[in-house]
């Protein structure tokens, strides 16, 4: 019998959509690559309906009844082996279309999930550090094995429950082309934030809306690099602090106790632990890969965060031009952004250092590993504190 190669898999893109006839055009011609395309139109008043019944997407109408709910319901009329979500701000550039072609070709063993990186074009122009580029989407996945928490007003994403794919094409994100579009959604988000938390007590309320933006306008500016956008980046970071603290300010109407959930609710910790290594010279790099791939061998996911040189073996790398805090801290927040980290494994007391300069956010729930502690020993106790098994 003659070798035949697998057949690739098939995806489904799923948009939801209300009033979009001005942007959903060129967001479906960007996914004529794709098998199925599945529109969710939430009760537009304008041809958004139409234009994507013409594109060939299949068109499912349905009253809107929040983000994680539609995007349910694009999920539940979907067929495909894949689901890739995009909004109609969106644009799936073509190396991402490549790649995810690649991935469907040759599917990955033990991740259902991939991770997208989300270039934000803000005024017209792509940012960078300012908008923590490269702001990892889990936009595509495996058809039944996720759904979104319907909790959320906001901030819908889907949890990983595993080994996460990331991938290097680039999601194209279309924000405010104008300073009014800007400033209007500035103050849409904050609304819809402001829903998941109750009344915030004297200190709470000064913390959300004075000491927590004010920390982070400083910090994503200076320390993650946001100025390097110029001014752009400048008024995209201002304007989520602003929206921050405004989110608190209108918690403020309303009843209960508790402070507001914050921008980017931190996922559950599921599946296997998660360990990312940090080396800054080459020789480092090669004696921490080593005891990754042990723990990998062990059930661990795993990574290795390390400078421009050096050979980690089998182990997935993100490399930094130089060994930096704030270089360092954009690759771990890149890493954390995949899949929450469980615990750090550090070569030395050069990265011990550097860490100790780095958000409480970024050192991992488990705290740091030395390279001496047995990857056997270290994986079953991270299970136990941080799964309960």
């Amino acid at each position: 019998m003659p070798y035949c190669p697998a057949l690739r898999e098939s995806l489904t893109a799923c948009v939801i959509a209300s009033d979009e006839e001005r942007r959903l055009p060129a967001c479906l011609d960007s996914l004529a690559f794709c098998d199925e395309v599945v529109v969710v139109d939430g009760g537009s008043r304008d041809r958004t309906a139409e234009l994507a019944r013409e594109a060939g997407a299949r068109v499912v109408e349905n009253p809107w009844p929040g983000f994680a709910a539609q995007r349910n319901v694009a999920l539940d009329h979907a067929s495909g082996d894949w689901i890739l979500e995009v909004d109609a701000d969106e644009r799936v550039s073509p190396p991402l279309a490549a790649e995810i072609e690649a991935l469907l070709a040759d599917p990955p063993a033990r991740a259902s999930m991939a991770a997208i990186p989300m270039r934000d074009v803000f005024l017209g122009r792509p940012l960078g550090p300012s908008a923590r580029y490269p702001r990892y989407r889990h936009r595509l996945f495996r058809r039944g094995a996720f759904r979104h928490d319907e909790s959320r007003a906001v901030h819908e994403g889907l949890w990983p429950d595993g080994p996460v794919l990331p991938l290097a094409g680039e999601l194209e994100h279309l924000l405010a082309s104008s300073w009014r579009e800007a400033l209007t959604d500035a103050v849409a988000y904050a609304r819809l934030e402001s829903r998941h938390g109750g009344r915030p007590g004297p200190l709470g309320a000064l913390t959300g809306t004075l000491l927590r933006p004010a920390a982070k306008l400083l910090y994503r500016t200076l320390a993650y690099g946001g100025w390097r956008d110029g001014p752009r980046g400048l008024v995209r970071i201002a304007l989520e602090c602003g929206s921050d603290a405004l989110a608190t300010a209108l918690s403020l109407r309303a009843g209960g106790t508790g402070a507001p959930v914050g921008r980017g609710q931190r996922p559950p910790r599921l599946g296997p632990v998660r360990v990312v290594g940090v080396a800054g010279g080459a020789a480092a790099a090669g004696r921490v890969g080593e005891w990754l791939e042990a723990a990998a061998r062990l059930g661990a996911d795993v990574s290795l965060v390390c400078g421009p040189s050096g050979d980690p073996g089998g182990v997935r790398t993100r490399r930094m031009r130089h060994a930096g805090p704030a270089a360092l801290a954009r690759a771990l927040d890149a890493e954390e952004q995949i899949r929450p980290i469980d615990a750090l494994v550090l070569a030395g007391a050069r990265e011990r250092l550097a860490l100790r300069l780095l958000p409480a956010s970024l050192r991992g729930a488990g705290g740091p590993l030395r390279q001496s502690e047995d990857p056997g020993e270290a994986v079953s106790r991270l299970q136990s504190d941080l799964r309960g098994r």
